[in-house]
């Protein structure tokens, strides 16, 4: 019995993965942030180990832009990207993590780049930001964990640090992509034996109300859980 990542029902075929992306970079307009398929997996996973459940309704206005061309279109790619979501959860449950990265030109030729997966897991953190940022503040062992990941969005211009950091070499570098799957396994899991208490729900639900009576409301945007 086979169990690779494509056999499982949850999990996204290459030509699955190949639709999702194309329809993602065809509805991508330049300078607007929208997220590619690397920043969605990276907002999906931030979703899928944090600290409470985020509806569809939540998080895909940080995906889709405009109206669906047809139904029949819109009917595909929402059944994607709840695949998508779904084999993450899947992966994570057996210890089969892995990142959707993108890729950049480099000197020597083509190199994996998490500036995309890094942009949509910071995206996914600002949708429960309160709840976050308390507990990154008031438990050091949740910002050690999230080490890599953080190295690498403040190595991308993804998120500001206030002190001054080197750019990674290309050694360090890889070895904060192979990490990532290790720190998704452990903050899922910091989550699970340290769930949320009854004043940060409470608090996050006011949040929530301030930023719903406000008109427009305010597009959440990353950079605000590194301190």
């Amino acid at each position: 019995m086979s169990d690779t990542k494509t056999d499982w029902p949850s999990s996204l075929d290459d030509s699955e993965l190949d639709e999702l992306d194309a329809y993602l970079r065809g509805h991508a307009q330049e300078n607007e942030g929208h997220l590619l398929l690397d920043g969605v997996h990276g907002l999906l996973s931030a979703l899928a180990v944090g600290p409470t459940r985020v509806l569809p309704e939540e998080w895909l206005p940080e995906v889709l832009h405009e109206p669906f061309a047809d139904e029949t279109e819109g009917n595909r790619v929402l059944a994607l990207l709840a695949k998508l979501n779904d084999s993450i959860s899947a992966e994570l449950d057996v210890d089969a993590y892995e990142p959707i990265l993108g890729e950049v030109d480099s000197e020597a030729g083509p190199a994996l780049s998490a500036a995309g997966w890094c942009e949509g897991f910071s995206r996914g953190i600002d949708l429960r930001a309160s709840l976050w940022e308390k507990r990154l503040a008031d438990d050091p062992p949740l910002m050690e964990m999230l080490g890599p990941v953080m190295a690498l969005a403040v190595d991308e211009g993804i998120l500001s640090a206030e002190a001054e950091f080197e750019k990674l070499n290309d050694e360090e570098y890889d070895d904060c992509l192979a990490q990532l799957p290790a720190v998704l396994a452990a903050v899922n899991h910091y989550w699970y034996e340290h769930p949320a208490t009854e004043a940060e729900l409470d608090a996050l639900n006011r949040a929530n109300e301030a930023r719903t009576e406000q008109q427009p409301p305010p597009r959440q945007r990353s950079g605000h859980w590194v301190h």
